[in-house]
């Protein structure tokens, strides 16, 4: 397994202005030291949904609810439990399911 590389969120934000000022993405990737093209494509469409906040989140972590759980009102925050509860319920019958077969 290879280690994953953080890259700062000024390299980011360099990434982001230079791919809107016409640089290719293979020019980014040699000129910031940047070693994946997905990474760059992605950085891009976050600036495009209006999403700079997920530059910042660490290595490994997502975003799943754009800000965080904790900044989202009670209301979301139960419709998210809600769902979670959902998904787990439909997988537990599908093991049911399984298990009685």
């Amino acid at each position: 397994m290879t280690k994953k590389t953080k890259y700062s969120i000024e390299t980011k934000l360099k990434a982001i202005e230079l791919k809107q000022q016409g640089y290719s993405t293979t020019y980014i990737l040699k000129e910031l030291g940047i070693k994946n093209k997905t990474q760059v494509d992605t950085w891009l469409r976050w600036a495009a949904n209006g999403e700079l906040h997920r530059l910042h989140q660490p290595i490994g972590k997502q975003y799943t609810y754009q800000l965080g759980v904790s900044e989202l009102s009670e209301l979301e925050q139960m419709q998210l439990r809600v769902q979670e509860l959902e998904m787990q319920n439909e997988i537990l019958g599908k093991l049911k399911g399984i298990l009685e077969s």
